[in-house]
């Protein structure tokens, strides 16, 4: 298992937007982040900066790469779009953390 981490930021006042939008989560969503081996998938906010903390357990790198590619996540891409910071085609900027601990 791969544990993968990483950072996100939301525009200001769009938290209670966001939350609310993961919470309402598209059942087709759900199935693609499954279907690519993601697993135990969690997000934080530092209401403080607007970052948001990523932290995923997935199968295989290349597995979950191809999940990007897929028309349900550019939908949900292009959805978030106008509460986060995003590159050209809609996908969130994101920059991975380097794991420096795990416990289990």
């Amino acid at each position: 298992m791969i544990h993968k981490g990483f950072k996100m930021k939301l525009y200001d006042g769009m938290a209670e937007e966001y939350e609310k939008r993961h919470n309402e989560l598209w059942p087709e969503m759900k199935d693609m982040i499954h279907e690519h081996g993601g697993k135990n998938y969690s997000i934080f906010l530092d209401k403080e900066t607007m970052v948001l903390y990523g932290y995923i357990e997935i199968e295989d790198e290349e597995l979950w790469a191809k999940g990007a590619d897929t028309a349900i996540n550019r939908k949900w891409w292009d959805f978030m779009a106008d509460i986060m910071e995003t590159n050209p085609d809609n996908s969130p900027v994101s920059e991975d953390l380097h794991l420096v601990f795990h416990l289990d």
